[in-house]
């Protein structure tokens, strides 16, 4: 909105002396951004696109999906500029926390899941994996399917195949996306998703669209874009498929005694390697207890100990599930905000 008001302002302006200079200094950024995609383009792209064509070819994608999908290919600069230009991570957990786990969030997380309990309990029963954990997922990713990305991913990860920075990579998750398309699932146009290629409602990266979207409709498609039991089903297939056990939650916070030991923690927002994992008792034993500063569970249930922003900050202690969200993303944050966000939808 802020850009929008802006946006109006500037329009105002171009009625006075300031209007010239504006439509000038408009005119110079079109035609940078036109001299960019034409030096991509220039840049070996065309003979680069022909190799992919003949790759995917060779995987079987037929050639009425390679003319569809390739045929006025061309990089796109904006998406070079992204992958260049990612910013370094600044935020602090309880920033990051109050950016996603909004009260707004969790009452339409809460709405939601309420609204469509029944397909949430059969997801949950079919793959273990409780309804307000794909919410959570859900809410997080894309808002709930409102904010799935504006970038054409066939583009998008054709931009970044080709750049060479990381084209390996992105060439699979090309081939993939092309796959994808041959397999009928969404209509060219619609394969919308981030600037680095991630999809629909659960932003899944071809890869993990082809090992675990799931046709939960039985109409034929995994449509992750706009049909919501197959988003439900798929999420909670990726988690199942990460080692997702329905036996138990994800962890809880925790308070820690005064001259702790930090160096058993994981520490910090993309602290995402094994730490020190002991049993809840032997946790109980050095004197971490609930917020409330009561005892811990009395389960048999190794536990990992999760420092978002370090010595000083909040503590959470983590099972084996929370490893399952991270590896859907490996950042410490987006794992503690999926669970806190989950434990908030389900009361």
């Amino acid at each position: 909105m802020t850009g929008a008001g802006s946006g109006g302002g500037v329009r105002r302006r171009g009625r006075g002396p300031a209007g010239p200079f504006l439509r000038r200094a408009l005119a110079a950024a079109l035609l940078a951004a036109s001299f960019g995609a034409t030096a991509l383009a220039d840049d070996g792209f065309p003979d680069w696109l022909a190799g992919l064509r003949a790759e995917a070819a060779a995987r079987g994608v037929s050639a009425a999906t390679l003319d569809a999908a390739l045929t006025g290919l061309a990089p796109v600069p904006r998406v070079v500029e992204l992958d260049r230009k990612q910013p370094e991570r600044t935020m602090r957990f309880e920033q990051y926390l109050a950016r996603v786990v909004t009260d707004s969030r969790v009452a339409r997380g809460r709405d939601l899941f309420r609204r469509h309990r029944d397909l949430f309990a059969r997801v949950g029963q079919e793959y273990g994996v409780p309804g307000r954990f794909v919410v959570a997922l859900w809410g997080i990713e894309t808002d709930f399917g409102r904010n799935t990305g504006g970038f054409d991913v066939i583009a998008a990860l054709a931009t970044l195949a080709h750049d060479g920075r990381r084209s390996a990579y992105f060439r699979t998750e090309l081939l993939d996306a092309l796959e994808i398309l041959d397999q009928g699932h969404v209509a060219r146009r619609d394969m919308r998703g981030s600037w680095a290629g991630a999809m629909g409602q659960c932003q899944f990266m071809p890869s993990s669209f082809l090992r675990h979207a799931v046709d939960y409709d039985g109409d034929g498609r995994r449509d992750i874009w706009g049909t919501l039991p197959d988003v439900a089903a798929s999420a909670a297939n990726y988690l199942k498929a990460s080692g997702w056990d329905g036996r138990w939650t994800w962890g809880r916070e925790v308070r820690l005694p005064s001259g702790f030991d930090v160096s058993l923690a994981r520490a910090g927002a993309g602290a995402a390697a094994a730490g020190t994992e002991r049993a809840l008792g032997e946790w109980q034993r050095l004197g971490v207890r609930r917020p409330d500063g009561s005892d811990l569970p009395q389960a048999d249930l190794a536990a990992s100990l999760i420092l978002p922003d370090g010595a000083g900050g909040r503590a959470f202690l983590v099972y084996a599930n929370y490893d399952a969200v991270l590896r859907w993303n490996r950042s410490l944050y987006f794992a503690t905000a999926v669970g806190l966000l989950a434990d908030r939808i389900g009361r």
